[in-house]
């Protein structure tokens, strides 16, 4: 149970950590200072544990701000060591892995997913062959899988978070039908993600995690970083998770195994190790080349189709969104690129301006039926004031 004493103690403190930088200047200091209280109220409101946000420009955090506990249970605050869940924003590395395997001549998008997944072939599909679905219909969420997982737990303790082996994700492909024909329209699929997963695996003969791990994390020195459960030496840093519903907060815990499904969300990180990650998409660590070229990223980032999302101008590319907005008084829109993630109590969401070269990154580990609005409302507030201010800055010095 939470330790209500130690939750109301601490829920109200937050740290800030902003520096003034000539390129931020005075405007996004005050505009920061003014989201600092929209945040905390909003978590407040909420009934949030713990979260964090951040802001940061050319290879430096400019703002940050948490708010409450990594551990109700503990009292711990949260600080910049605090490991949170990624979950979805998992798919950005295992679709940059497709493409270093693409770029390395491994594998072509256009191949037939049943080319290395031939239990695919049991799949119903009403719209025609199995082998009309390729690897470009996985990674750009066009290929007509459902968007859920595939259903194991039904809520008793012994049964897994998610399949723990392919084999098992493989016994369900009879079970499974397609939804629309394949390259018609768009539609979040976590099955087909994990399926590039698999690819994966058997191009490089490396599980997901070991690919992963040798060709991303290592390179960047994302030693904090890792794939489902806790390595012992960090479970100190590691941050819980929560549900909240009729005002009632439940401990979630602090480790889960996403199983067959790790490349579809596994990853763990500090808020540090993934800006070492997002400052590969802006190109700003001196490994950017080696991990993904500048030009298979800008592939990556095409406005392909637009997605479902009511509250943004939001389009799908390979794996990757898109999100066009314009800000209050300004006549042009600004291209963002980012991915949101939400799984086992974790919300968060990492967005860029590739042409400002800045970037938005937050995590929230207190789910429930208010979290996809409040990730709503921390990334408007973001889109509206934070990212705006920042290039009035740069604009001005």
């Amino acid at each position: 149970m939470l330790n209500t004493f130690k939750y109301k103690a601490f829920s109200l403190l937050a740290c800030l950590c902003l520096t003034s930088t000539g390129v931020a200047a005075d405007a996004l200091s005050e505009a920061w200072r003014a989201f600092e209280g929209r945040f905390d109220g909003m978590m407040q409101e909420a009934g949030t544990v713990g979260a964090t946000v951040g802001f940061f420009k050319d290879d430096k955090i400019i703002a940050r701000h948490s708010y409450g506990m990594a551990d109700g249970e503990t009292g711990r605050l949260i600080d910049d060591n605090t490991i949170f869940h990624w979950a979805s924003i998992t798919k950005t590395l295992t679709a940059t892995a497709v493409m270093q395997l693409r770029d390395r001549g491994r594998l072509s998008l256009d191949e037939p997913i049943i080319k290395y997944l031939p239990e695919v072939r049991a799949v119903h599909n009403p719209y025609g062959s199995m082998e009309d679905i390729t690897l470009r219909h996985l990674i750009t969420h066009s290929s007509g899988f459902r968007s859920p997982t595939f259903p194991w737990s039904d809520g008793e303790d012994w049964q897994p978070f998610e399949p723990t082996a392919w084999s098992q994700v493989a016994a369900m492909m009879p079970y499974t039908r397609l939804h629309f024909p394949p390259g018609s329209a768009y539609s979040y699929s976590n099955p087909g993600i994990s399926m590039l997963g698999r690819v994966v695996e058997i191009v490089s003969g490396d599980t997901i995690e070991e690919y992963l791990t040798k060709n991303i994390l290592m390179q960047l020195g994302m030693s904090q970083s890792y794939f489902d459960t806790t390595p012992y030496h960090l479970l100190k840093d590691r941050s819980n998770s929560y549900w909240r519903e009729d005002g009632k907060t439940k401990t979630f815990g602090l480790d889960f195994d996403t199983g067959a499904t790790v490349g579809n969300g596994g990853l763990n990180a500090p808020v540090g190790d993934m800006v070492k990650w997002l400052n590969v998409w802006l190109g700003l660590d001196d490994s950017t080349p080696a991990i993904l070229s500048r030009e298979s990223f800008e592939e990556m980032w095409q406005a392909l189709r637009r997605t479902d999302d009511s509250s943004v101008e939001e389009y799908m590319g390979m794996v990757f969104f898109t999100i066009q907005n314009t800000p209050e008084g300004k006549a042009a829109p600004t291209r963002y690129i980012g991915h949101t993630g939400d799984q086992a109590g974790f919300t968060a969401f990492v967005y860029i301006d590739p042409e400002a070269g800045t970037a938005a990154i937050y995590n929230n580990n207190t789910a429930g039926d208010h979290a996809f609005r409040l990730r709503e409302q921390v990334r408007a507030d973001m889109f509206e004031n934070i990212f705006p201010a920042a290039h009035t800055g740069a604009t001005e010095e």
